[in-house]
């Protein structure tokens, strides 16, 4: 339990890390989202399709190596060879990357349909986000996560404040003073939101440098190629998961008439952001619990504890997807300002359940990792991707971006239920399966009742939502009294 209780305190920090940063983006979005700021929908639907582009080149140019980074250095006894080999063969790779994409920036833009001079700027982005990647993964490794806390969260206070500046404040400043009047272009609101990206991205870059200094750069060539074999399937994996976490936005692009695309993507990326309450629980998760598995790999019995970690996972899980769709017609008007975005509230529940779905997996694919067999990890995901894709592609036309949402879900549906089945035969986990199926069904259910038949009813809504605190409470009572008490 004592381990369990080390777990949370990092997850804690590290959700610090996640959750502060991102509910300060958080409000991004109503910022955007204000009548005013951006000229229309269709402008937030753009900014929302080249976002989608930047998280599959995130994935490409990490290319597995962070969790690779994270593997061979909970197991290689030379810690120093696995970070000096992981960090030059990210450093040449984004350099690389970097000169090629520079050359060919004008032929990228025509090939993607999206302007040159965003182009740009997301180019020297990425490189920036690419070599920080083990950076952060050797704060994480070694156990320094007030520091990755900070930083991350500067990161984004930086991003927030020049958003703000740039969309709100800079028009007004530059009738008055002549050095803001030399630096304000008049509707360039898509570049400024990207102009912030880039000055806070450079900035942590800035501050990661003493990373660079430090660490001995060796490289050994068979250590490489065995973090190679092991990343690649992770980079699959990874581009999978972009495929079916933003590749949405780009079908939608590409699929539907030109005048509608951009209006529904937007409405879409705008409602999609209430499922961040899940995203963000998750993904704090996901942080504490990466290193853990891997660092307790070879304990006794870990299994048991990685079963009751997935098993708090759901609990709380639960309890976010119901409250969330319960009050999800209060938090509307504070998150998404303009009305112009609510027709796209159809799709809240659909995205909370499948962000909930990802949560699980994640959790489920402890098992893939600590046997090195993340071949398994590639080929779930490849199948959500097709899953997504076929799901798109078919519907898209008729159903716009309800097709989308659908299909996020089941294909994180599918990808749980496989990472159960394959992780049962090849690294048995005894999981509570009563227990978690009580939670699902029940959350699951009450949800789609609360949502669906009595939406904006609020004594039904919350009655449900008491009545599932009171189950999970009872349930879990004896372990959380364990954790309280656990020095």
């Amino acid at each position: 339990m004592s381990a369990l209780k080390s777990l949370f305190k990092q997850t804690f920090i590290y959700g610090l890390a996640t959750v502060l940063p991102r509910m300060m983006s958080f409000m991004l979005v109503p910022l955007y989202t204000s009548d005013g700021v951006l000229s229309s929908v269709s402008e937030y639907g753009e900014v929302s399709v080249i976002f989608s582009y930047f998280v599959l080149f995130n994935v490409i140019l990490a290319y597995g190596m962070e969790t690779a980074f994270f593997r061979f250095f909970n197991k290689d006894d030379d810690k120093n060879s696995v970070t000096g080999t992981s960090t030059i063969s990210l450093v040449i790779s984004s350099i690389s990357f970097f000169i090629i994409a520079l050359i060919f920036q004008n032929q990228i833009a025509s090939f993607i349909d999206i302007d040159v001079k965003y182009i740009n700027i997301v180019i020297w982005i990425l490189l920036c986000d690419a070599l920080v990647i083990i950076p952060f993964a050797w704060l994480r490794a070694t156990q320094q996560p007030m520091r990755y806390a900070i930083i991350k969260i500067l990161n984004v206070a930086i991003n927030l404040g020049l958003n703000l500046f740039f969309l709100l404040a800079l028009k007004d400043l530059s009738h008055n003073f002549s050095f803001f009047n030399s630096i304000y272009t008049e509707n360039f609101e898509i570049s400024y939101i990207f102009i912030a990206n880039l000055i806070s991205s450079g900035i942590t870059l800035i501050l990661m440098l003493p990373f660079y200094t430090k660490i001995k750069y060796v490289f050994n060539i068979e250590l490489w190629k065995r973090m190679m074999r092991y990343a690649y399937p992770v980079l699959i994996a990874g581009i999978a998961f972009s495929i079916n976490e933003t590749f949405d936005r780009i079908l939608l692009k590409e699929l539907l008439p030109k005048h509608i695309a951009d209006v529904d993507i937007g409405m879409y990326s705008a409602c999609y952001k209430l499922a961040l309450f899940m995203t963000l629980f998750a993904t704090a998760y996901r942080l504490g619990i990466e290193p853990y598995f891997f660092s307790h790999a070879k304990s006794l019995n870990p299994q048991k504890n990685y079963a009751r970690i997935l098993e708090f996972y759901i609990a709380l899980g639960s309890i976010i997807l119901l409250g969330v769709v319960v009050f999800a017609d209060i938090l509307k008007p504070i998150i998404v300002r303009s009305e112009d975005y609510w027709e796209a509230m159809w799709v809240v529940p659909i995205i909370l359940m499948a962000n909930f779905f990802l949560g699980i997996y994640h959790n489920l694919s402890v098992w893939y990792k600590v046997t090195d067999k993340t071949k398994f990890g590639a080929y779930i995901s490849i199948v959500g991707a097709i899953i997504t894709l076929v799901i798109n592609i078919i519907f898209i036309k008729e159903f716009s971006y309800k097709a989308s949402a659908v299909a996020t879900l089941s294909a994180y549906a599918v990808m749980m239920i496989l990472s159960y089945y394959y992780g049962r035969k090849y690294y048995p986990i005894p999981y509570n399966l009563k227990k978690i199926l009580m939670y699902l069904i029940l959350s699951i259910g009450l949800s789609i009742l609360s949502f669906y038949q009595f939406r904006g009813n609020y004594v039904v809504g919350i009655s449900m939502l008491i009545v599932f605190l009171g189950i999970v409470y009872f349930s879990e009572k004896d372990d959380i009294k364990k954790i309280l008490r656990t020095k």
